[in-house]
């Protein structure tokens, strides 16, 4: 399965919504199905964008993991991400200029976007 930049940005910011700070249960993300959501939060966990809990078994089709809460880097990440302008520019830039889109290059990218907007 490949890495969807778009659905982390979404898991991130559908569980920085919860009032509570832990993810909805159960967690969807509508256009996506459960294994794709599910193997995406497990790739986070090893990015460190959140905390959560592998939940692969015998019969999954790919590695799965259940969220339970945003990380510091992955509230970070929300901040950065959550302008739809500045999150599409910053794609749009990376696939532009490197060609494909890594968490950390798309991170320094919107960093430096907001430092912009900042006039800093």
């Amino acid at each position: 399965m490949k890495r969807d930049m778009d659905l982390v940005r979404l898991i991130v910011l559908a569980i920085e919504a919860e009032p509570s700070g832990y993810a909805p249960h159960p967690f969807a993300i509508d256009g996506h199905t459960d294994e794709e959501v599910g193997y995406h939060v497990h790739i986070m966990a090893q990015a460190g964008l959140l905390d959560g809990h592998d939940i692969t078994s015998m019969g999954s089709k790919s590695p799965q993991a259940m969220a339970s809460s945003l990380t510091w880097a992955g509230h970070e990440f929300a901040d950065a991400a959550r302008d739809d302008t500045r999150w599409s520019k910053a794609k749009d830039l990376a696939v532009t200029k490197a060609g494909s889109v890594t968490i950390e290059i798309l991170t320094k990218i919107l960093s430096s976007l907001m430092t912009s907007a900042l006039g800093l």
